[in-house]
């Protein structure tokens, strides 16, 4: 029994597909997709001058796609998260000054230091004025 041409280019979108699902890449689904397409212009015609041309084209066409719909409509910290923190009310677990110390915020443990230079005791409630390498700054408010 031989496959004619059409369903040997869907059993390489199937496998394509499968490659998909297997990879942390979003790449071998718009090649899956563009042997689907030409699998189905291969039912009107065998010519290999048109497949070709219809796999190529079907495929950046794909990618475009994808590349299009999966960029973010808005600006995401891409750093570690921590840009949340800034502005918030902590409180000092561990005496905090220029070299050491401890907060809390949302129930979380965090490695402080003083922003100002100050020294800050254990229950002082303090803001967070920035944060580096995950390490909280603190301050009082102005």
């Amino acid at each position: 029994m031989f496959l004619v041409l059409w369903q040997k280019l869907v059993i390489a979108g199937i496998v394509l597909v499968i490659l998909e699902v297997l990879t942390p890449t979003t790449f071998f689904i718009t090649l899956a997709l563009a042997s689907f397409v030409t699998a189905a212009v291969s039912l009107l015609t065998e010519n290999m001058n048109i497949l070709v041309p219809v796999w190529v084209v079907s495929s950046l066409v794909f990618l475009a796609g994808l590349r299009f719909f999966s960029k973010k409509k808005e600006k995401v910290d891409a750093g570690t998260g921590m840009s949340r923190y800034i502005g918030q009310l902590a409180k000092v677990l561990e005496e905090v000054d220029e070299d050491s110390g401890v907060v809390s915020i949302f129930d979380e443990r965090w490695n402080a230091r003083s922003a100002d230079k100050k020294v800050y005791a254990v229950g002082e409630k303090v803001i967070i004025k920035k944060e580096e390498n995950l390490v909280l700054y603190v301050g009082k408010e102005k």
